[in-house]
């Protein structure tokens, strides 16, 4: 997050320390294994995005309770939730560059811990009396789940399409940060038109930021992103650089291209090779642009509230959002 310089910085960094401390707090487990599993994951340097943004949005619609930063801890909750189950499902071995929790306390515990993140973030939203807040979380679970299983049964699919792909990544990315600005305009007693703007704001902003995310396992090395790059195709998980490279690419980079994606043991000069192959008919490159057009949609999305702090960090995080490396 230190990407978002300038005059900026000194604020979100107390808003990110704040829902540090927050976290720790809610998390209130009875059982000391429930806060060392959560906290495995909770504290290994996640970006607190979705908070930041749920926090960001309540404000810039006026709010002024400063409850925002313990109710925002349910979208971060949430987050961590669906990675400790993902992590799982996936069979990965590392998360923000340290063991995954599975591989440490179990599978069994760990499923169960995830369980119990859901069932707090469902405690902190029902807690604000606000039957659209409590809503929204349980469409996020919901749509997060589905989007889940939808990209479980395409595992390896050749023909996945790029309408498939959106569709996946706005179900199981994009929901949750629309959930959290759009709960922020909840807790802020926003007009509609504030909420659906901000909303808006946020599935735009998912939408690129899983983008971006699925370039950046093409573009980035172990160490800056955290885990094995190149971990979504060995999990065979087919996303868009590789998607639009094989709709333009011709028949003989077809099979080699293919050849490889369905190899899960494939080496590192044939990773090399899919990369060359993506660069050569302009899969990254489409990636880019597809995100930074989603980038200006959210920007757009919001250009109607007057000229503030808030409103310019958002934009800020728009940006961020777009150019982040890990």
């Amino acid at each position: 997050m230190k990407e978002l310089k300038g005059q900026f910085w000194d604020v979100v960094q107390d808003d990110l320390e704040k829902i540090e401390i927050s976290l720790k707090k809610n998390l209130n487990s009875k059982l000391d294994l429930i806060s060392k599993v959560a906290g495995h994951l909770l504290f290994s340097g996640g970006k607190r995005l979705r908070p930041l943004l749920m926090v960001l949005c309540a404000r810039i619609c006026g709010y002024s309770h400063r409850d925002e930063i313990e109710v925002s801890t349910a979208l971060e909750y949430l987050h961590a939730a669906t990675l400790l189950h993902d992590d799982i499902v996936d069979g990965a071995s590392l998360r923000r560059g340290r063991p995954v929790a599975n591989s440490i306390w179990g599978n069994p515990i760990t499923v169960l811990v995830g369980d119990f993140l859901f069932a707090r973030a469902s405690s902190i939203a029902t807690n604000t009396g606000k039957m659209g807040i409590i809503q929204v979380m349980t469409e996020i679970i919901e749509e997060m789940s589905q989007g889940e299983i939808d990209q479980l049964i395409r595992k390896g699919d050749l023909t996945l399409s790029e309408n498939d792909y959106m569709k996946v990544i706005q179900q199981k990315t994009a929901v949750l940060f629309q959930g959290a600005c759009q709960t922020g305009a909840i807790l802020a007693d926003a007009k509609k038109k504030q909420e659906e703007a901000l909303s808006t704001f946020g599935l735009n902003i998912g939408i690129a930021f899983q983008m971006v995310d699925d370039l950046i396992d093409y573009i980035s090395d172990t160490r800056t992103l955290g885990k094995e790059v190149g971990t979504d195709l060995k999990e065979g998980k087919l996303t868009l650089p590789v998607i639009y490279a094989l709709k333009k690419a011709n028949r003989i980079d077809i099979d080699c291209m293919e050849k490889i994606i369905t190899n899960s043991n494939f080496t590192f000069d044939d990773f090399q090779t899919l990369i060359q192959l993506l660069k050569k008919y302009n899969g990254i490159s489409y990636v880019r642009d597809r995100a930074a057009f989603y980038i200006q949609l959210a920007k757009d999305s919001i250009s109607f509230f007057p000229p503030s702090e808030y409103k310019e960090i958002l934009m800020a995080i728009a940006d961020y959002s777009l150019e982040r490396k890990a």
